[in-house]
């Protein structure tokens, strides 16, 4: 199966969950990497949901047998709570080179956006407004009533796959941008995360398959 194809279909059966895969771009030289051993990085204030997220997408990856580690366990909460200078970076680099790993998964909340959307208080008409007072009685409210609408919350969040290879520039190998849709319960988001980046990762040849 084409890998187009596949992410057509990735995204279509993760339409109706709490995260949307929106795009994704992939190095030319993303074939020369192997990742072996990787540094997993979620930058947020919140510790609970931030160890919650590393260790799931540990969990998955050690299972398709890349050795991984999360910040948490390698840095005290007053290292990731505080701003790092540029120098630090690099000097947080080299470590990791040094410890033999070659890559960073690094995943950020880029923006968040108020959406509205139209209550759907009509369970039975037909969805393809094949009728017109289908269609007529679905958003006759959105001029009676201004109560029909809606507010929610989509989170922008990008994972960023970086080569920690000595011999090479720290390069960026692969980004995705997905979704999170109106996020309630951080178990059922965080599940959904993991698993949709873990999927489009093994489809665009980033991480092996789960043997």
């Amino acid at each position: 199966m084409k890998k187009g194809l596949l992410i057509l279909l990735l995204t279509a059966l993760y339409a109706c969950d709490s995260t949307q895969l929106r795009d994704r771009w992939i190095s030319p030289d993303a074939s020369d990497y192997t990742l072996k051993k990787v540094f997993i990085v979620g930058l947020t204030n919140n510790v609970v949901d931030k160890a919650q997220f590393e260790k799931k997408l540990q969990k998955q990856l050690i299972e398709r047998g890349v050795e991984a580690s999360v910040s948490l366990d390698k840095f005290d909460a007053d290292f990731l709570e505080s701003k790092k200078t540029d120098d630090e970076l690099k000097a947080l680099e080299h470590q990791l080179i040094q410890e033999g790993f070659d890559a960073v998964i690094f995943t950020k909340v880029a923006g968040i956006k108020n959406k509205i959307q139209y209550k759907k208080d009509y369970t039975n008409f037909d969805k393809n407004h094949k009728k017109f007072n289908d269609d007529f009685l679905m958003y006759q409210d959105q001029v009676f009533n201004p109560d029909a609408y809606q507010e929610y919350q989509v989170y922008n969040a990008e994972t960023s796959v970086y080569c920690l290879c000595p011999t090479k520039d720290r390069t960026l190998i692969w980004k995705g941008y997905i979704d999170i849709v109106d996020p309630e319960n951080i178990d059922q988001t965080v599940n959904d995360y993991s698993k949709l980046l873990i999927l489009v990762l093994e489809n665009d040849g980033i991480i092996p398959e789960i043997k």
